[in-house]
């Protein structure tokens, strides 16, 4: 059996009385480092996700009667919303408010919807008042994700509204993150336990009796377990009220079990189940299997229902999520599910050969070479898959630049180029292994040492001093037959050295068995350096550990950015609402971002400072806020509280009110803030730097 005896401080023999003693002198380092990637990467994960903030709408509002911003000269009997996509509604889905700000619709809504494109109608009260009405929406998307917005219309010219908006945190706040480190954490599951089983049964048989190798599939078994239970709490908070305390609320978790997404969740629990007893059957029945036809028979048996369990778990995210709604779901379904497999089967390999090659003594070079073969099968699913996934969600090129769903996925493509570029240079360390396997095999044979023991293939460079095959877990560390072994003198039998009948002094039977248990330490504590002083020298097997590793450093990113992309509103859908939105609102014009500069005093003690605001596209329409509070010196004012409202007093529009949510240290920010027409805004701010110290201050800006 040829061997790759991998070099860092962090390979630990699996078994032997020495090992938990080199387990602590030789792990350390590696330990330390590993922690440090994670820690980084993590990070890299979360600055992502921050700045992300709320979940964006994945159905979009196309049209409506009577449109945004429209002015009517009769009270219109009902209001119809047209959406991009199915989405599940309730009665109190749709609002309708009159300046005043009272409820004016009956609250029943009617499915008008046909085809691909979802209408719904609600029917108004009679005798309504002239002046500028408000229509609010709360819905869910058919790809899970909840959807939210508001606009107005006037009947007759339009008024002053004292109509407030209702702040829907729903996708937001704390839940909304808290949604999305699960979710984050189910595909990162997924990938360990699709990705590590397929590792053992197709590349590294041997792998299933390797304590390291187990647990990377059992933590990713229950980190999709957690992660699933989570997503099924948080699931009716997320879409509804977007209070943490709503989380334990039955009745709202029972709505969830109703839905779509709540059935293809409970399904993924159930299927987890299954994935349990396939997790136990690797690591117990198979992996204590001698008999070479038992164990085929075995194998055969677990890749079919392996695959079919994996099928399934990739199922749930296809049939609930962005595949399931669009152009062509009947292909795009399928295609997603191969997509996530193939992720899977590729970095979750990835994954457990990097523990392997760290953690573990000896890794075989051909379960290394067969998954060379397989992650390089995975990347030609992947990038086919993703191409026309891609093709699906963006539409057209202009979406790539100028859509948020289309820029994550350029960054993602970026980071599979790096990833495939790594995996390249992986692919090369390896056939340089596989060339010295090569070249010590028939060098053996030249010489006739038909029967040199199997640790002789490690060996490497000039004069490298031969070295103890690992035992498989579990199994005693002990000198094959010709295997070198460190020079330890011959321990004759102790003697009594008390006289018989004496009965009192050791036996010596127990004195055999300490001086054993000590020379077997020494023994191993030895043949662990003289390991590692080989494992060091070999620059093959270093370098693939090297870049092994980053490849899984990449893919962390890679699913964190994955991770955003099926949380971003599709390109395809961004771009036929903002055609909508420009179509239905005459009075929009081409417009441009609008940035102020608004200097405060509270009066108060430190209660100087500036807020900047920067409104982007700046037309009617749905716009994106970010207002920054800093200090005298520059440096970022956290203030307390911070509110927005906007008022066209020239059609008497307003004031609208926005509470933006805290992003980061002097950086609040609000999307979907609804302007329903040009013209010259005035923008007031309200900030308070203490419990009594608080000023308004108002700047006009032109909008559209």
């Amino acid at each position: 059996m040829k061997t790759i005896a991998p070099r860092s401080g962090g390979a630990l023999p699996l078994s032997g009385p020495g090992a938990r003693v080199n387990r602590q002198a030789t792990g350390g380092r590696t330990a330390s480092r590993l922690l440090l990637l994670a820690a980084a990467l993590a990070g890299a994960f979360l600055t992502l996700l921050t700045g992300a903030g709320s979940a964006s709408a994945h159905a979009a509002l196309v049209g409506s009667d009577p449109k945004q911003g429209a002015v009517v000269e009769q009270a219109p009997q009902r209001v119809t919303l047209t959406f991009s996509e199915k989405i599940a509604v309730s009665d109190d889905s749709v609002r309708v408010l009159d300046p005043a700000g009272k409820r004016v619709d009956t609250g029943k809504l009617s499915d008008l919807s046909s085809g691909s494109k979802a209408r719904y109608r609600v029917e108004l009260h009679s005798g309504l008042p002239n002046g500028t009405f408000t229509v609010t929406y709360q819905v869910i998307s058919a790809d899970s994700h909840p959807v939210s917005g508001a606009y107005t219309f006037s009947i007759g010219a339009a008024s002053k509204t004292t109509a407030a908006v209702p702040q829907q945190d729903a996708g937001g706040g704390i839940v909304g993150t808290l949604y999305g480190i699960a979710r984050y954490v189910a595909y990162a599951g997924f990938t360990l336990l699709v990705g590590g089983g397929a590792f053992v049964l197709g590349c590294w048989p041997r792998g299933a009796r390797v304590r390291q190798v187990q647990r990377v599939v059992v933590y990713g078994w229950v980190g999709l377990t957690a992660s699933t239970l989570a997503l099924l709490l948080l699931r009716g908070s997320y879409t509804g009220s977007g209070k943490l305390a709503d989380v334990f609320d039955m009745g709202a978790l029972g709505d969830v079990f109703q839905s779509k997404p709540g059935a293809a969740l409970v399904s993924r629990l159930l299927l987890l189940a299954v994935a349990a007893l396939f997790v136990v059957v690797l690591f117990g029945t198979y992996a204590g299997r001698e008999d070479a036809k038992e164990r085929r028979d075995l194998t055969f048996g677990l890749a079919v229902g392996g695959a079919v369990v994996a099928i399934g778990l990739a199922a749930t995210w296809a049939l609930a999520e962005h595949a399931s709604v669009g152009i062509q779901p009947g292909l795009s379904m399928p295609l997603d599910i191969l997509h996530l497999l193939a992720v899977a089967t590729w970095l979750g390999g990835l994954t457990a050969l990097l523990v392997s090659l760290h953690q573990v003594p000896t890794v075989e070079a051909s379960a290394v070479r067969r998954f060379s073969r397989t992650a390089f099968t995975s990347v030609i699913v992947l990038a086919a898959t993703g191409l026309y996934q891609a093709w699906r969600q963006v539409g057209s090129w202009s979406a790539l630049g100028s859509t948020t769903y289309g820029r994550l996925l350029l960054i993602k493509v970026g980071l599979v180029a790096v990833l495939v570029c790594t995996a390249a240079f992986s692919r090369r360390w390896t056939a340089r292994l596989t060339e010295r396997d090569t070249e010590r095999v028939a060098a053996r044979e030249a010489m006739g040492a038909v029967g040199a023991p199997e640790a002789a293939a490690t060996a490497t460079g000039p004069a490298a001093p031969e070295t103890e095959t690992a035992p498989e877990s579990g199994t005693e560390a002990a000198p094959e037959a010709g295997t070198a072994t460190p020079s330890v003198p011959a321990q004759k039998p102790a003697r009594s050295r008390t006289s018989a009948g004496s009965g009192t002094g050791p036996s010596a039977p127990a004195v055999d068995a300490v001086r054993a248990a000590q020379l077997a330490r020494q023994r191993a504590a030895v043949s662990t350096a003289t390991e590692k002083r080989v494992r060091d020298a070999d620059t093959s097997r270093s370098g693939l550990r090297r870049s092994v590793l980053v490849e899984a450093g990449v893919a962390v990113v890679l699913l964190g950015v994955t991770t955003l992309l099926t949380t971003t509103e599709p390109g395809r859908t961004e771009e036929e609402a903002a055609h909508a939105t420009s179509a239905s609102a005459p009075a929009a014009g081409a417009g441009q971002p609008v940035s102020l500069k608004m200097p405060f005093d509270t009066g108060g003690t430190k209660g100087k400072g500036t807020v900047l605001i920067d409104m982007d596209p700046g037309h009617s329409g749905s716009n994106e806020v970010h207002l920054y509070a800093e200090r005298p010196d520059g440096s970022p004012f956290d203030l307390p509280e911070i509110k927005l409202a906007l008022t066209l007093p020239a059609k008497q529009v307003g004031p609208l009110p926005v509470e933006p949510d805290h992003i980061a240290s002097g950086h609040w920010s609000a999307s979907g803030v609804q302007l329903p027409m040009a013209g010259d805004w005035k923008v007031s701010v309200t900030v308070r730097t203490s419990d009594i110290d608080q000023v308004t201050v108002t700047k006009h800006a032109k909008i559209g």
